[in-house]
């Protein structure tokens, strides 16, 4: 082909092996991506890029497997900096009595920016390209992401309890509401509400919560039924299960993000398919925090969209979404004694395609972004001195 015929593209990436996900169970072998200006324009077998593109930029990975940018599906970035400060402690005392008066006492705009930034570094060097974000002062979170090039759903944090960041279910909403006009021009950053979970929100915040969803077209992004003492104490409050109490608020939705999930009956079951609910499954942090093992064969059979997330670093120790794939197969093989359960292709549509269906995000391609990983590894030391000096 004559050297006009040509076309010449930004980027070529020449890989052993390509994972599209879709169609299923589709491995690409000796294959090359061809993109031009931010878009995947190809995908060819690499013995014919040469007669049909030039580039620039050619990435020759001999060695590789070449998967679209994970995501990271649930998340509290800026907990990167409590990585270890209040371990083998069980749900209820880790928060009250260890994570709440941490956070009381060093959460700031600059520390959930540092925070942030880390835990970016970090989800990149595990391949994760997109997250599902929840923690207080949004607007900080939203600079470390923009500088990281990363996509990220930030979440509007709400809760009923005073914070540094917020004093009511009111305050937090107005202040989340504000933040998100600062990044709504933003293409790689999007927004949703963030409820803490069912025992932190009363009812009335729930229905403004609610409200502001409908109006401004926004997921809800929410921890549910994590531990049993959850649901028993609501039992004793409203006398329903929490999912029941969402349920009939009018909560859930095909926009509505259940995190862990771990403790469903029927009821449940039938609830969130017939809602359409997408279930973050967590399983470090749920197995760090003792707080069970989600049965994700069964969400499964009843066509419940499940993703993965790795929680925050203070109840899971790292944001390597690759180590959770792996526990979250290895531990539906051992329940369903089935080593046939939860296989790699299953597990990488959990992390792509399945995160991107709950975040309602249309997941065409991966991102290519860098960082500074040595700088970020030194704001780390400096805050985990700073805070084991003065814990």
């Amino acid at each position: 082909m004559p050297d006009s015929q040509i076309q010449h593209v930004s980027t070529i990436i020449s890989a052993k092996w390509i994972c599209p996900v879709r169609p299923h169970n589709i491995t690409l072998e000796d294959h090359s991506i061809i993109i031009d200006q931010d878009r995947i324009i190809d995908i060819i077998e690499t013995k014919k890029v040469s007669s049909l593109y030039q580039t620039t930029q050619h990435f020759q990975l001999h060695h590789h497997i070449v998967t679209p940018g994970l995501i990271n599906a649930h998340t509290h970035a800026a907990m990167n900096l409590f990585r270890g400060f209040a371990d083998d402690q069980p749900l209820h005392t880790w928060l009250n009595e260890s994570i709440w008066p941490l956070e009381k006492k060093w959460v700031t705009p600059d520390f959930v920016y540092d925070g942030t930034l880390i835990a970016c570094a970090e989800m990149l060097k595990s391949g994760v390209t997109t997250f599902n974000e929840m923690y207080f002062y949004p607007e900080a979170a939203s600079r470390a992401i923009k500088q990281s090039g990363m996509r990220a759903n930030i979440g509007l944090f709400v809760m009923d309890y005073p914070s540094n960041y917020a004093s009511d279910g009111e305050d937090y909403l107005m202040k989340g509401l504000e933040a998100r006009d600062g990044w709504r021009d933003e293409a790689l950053i999007t927004s949703s509400l963030a409820p803490h979970a069912p025992y932190s929100v009363s009812d009335k915040t729930l229905d403004h919560v609610l409200t502001y969803a409908n109006q401004l077209n926004l997921t809800i992004h929410m921890h549910v039924h994590e531990t049993e003492d959850e649901i028993n104490e609501s039992l004793k409050q409203y006398q329903i299960r929490p999912i029941e109490r969402l349920h009939r608020l009018g909560v859930l939705s095909p926009q509505f993000m259940a995190v862990h999930s771990v403790y469903l009956n029927d009821q449940d079951l039938t609830t969130f398919s017939k809602e359409s609910v997408s279930v973050i499954h967590c399983p470090t942090s749920n197995l760090k925090l003792g707080s069970g093992i989600a049965d994700i064969e069964t969400l499964q059979k009843h066509s419940i969209n499940v993703c993965l997330g790795t929680d925050g670093s203070a109840s899971n120790n790292k944001q390597d979404i690759l180590h959770d794939m792996q526990l979250a197969s290895l531990l539906a093989k051992g329940i369903t004694k089935n080593p046939a359960t939860l296989n790699a292709k299953t597990s990488l549509e959990m992390v792509t395609i399945n995160g991107a269906k709950a975040l309602i995000l249309q997941y065409e391609e991966g991102l290519l972004t860098s960082m500074d990983i040595q700088a970020c590894k030194d704001i780390a030391l400096r805050w985990q001195l700073k805070l084991k000096q003065n814990v």
